[in-house]
């Protein structure tokens, strides 16, 4: 067992970043982190090779992909396949995700 500490708080991005991503935990089979936007910011990311599921814990934005776009905040899970566009738009409040990768991130990766 281990409490992952920090797992989907807030944390302003460091000065000029975007956003910021903190992976806590890294298993082979999953990987968890935080993922923080904050309001008026954008999502830079790029399509991932694992499977992905978000747990917003504070702040509201609109997720879009290409089969349509939702509103999300607090409480919203979001499962997002390996391979499929997906961005956060219209961040009007600080958003922090809870992010599990299954596999772990970055693990289906060519040459990683």
């Amino acid at each position: 067992m281990q409490i992952i500490e920090g797992a989907g708080v807030w944390t302003p991005p460091a000065a000029g970043a975007a956003n910021d991503w903190v992976e806590q935990l890294r298993v082979p089979d999953l990987s968890v982190g935080t993922y923080c936007i904050p309001a008026g910011g954008r999502d830079d990311q790029s399509p991932h090779t694992e499977d992905e599921i978000y747990v917003v814990t504070a702040g509201r934005a609109k997720i879009v992909t290409p089969d349509g776009a939702a509103e999300v905040g607090p409480g919203s899970v979001i499962f997002v396949p390996a391979g499929e566009e997906h961005r956060f738009e219209e961040v009007t409040e600080d958003l922090a995700l809870l992010v599990v990768f299954g596999p772990a991130y970055g693990s289906r990766t060519p040459g990683r």
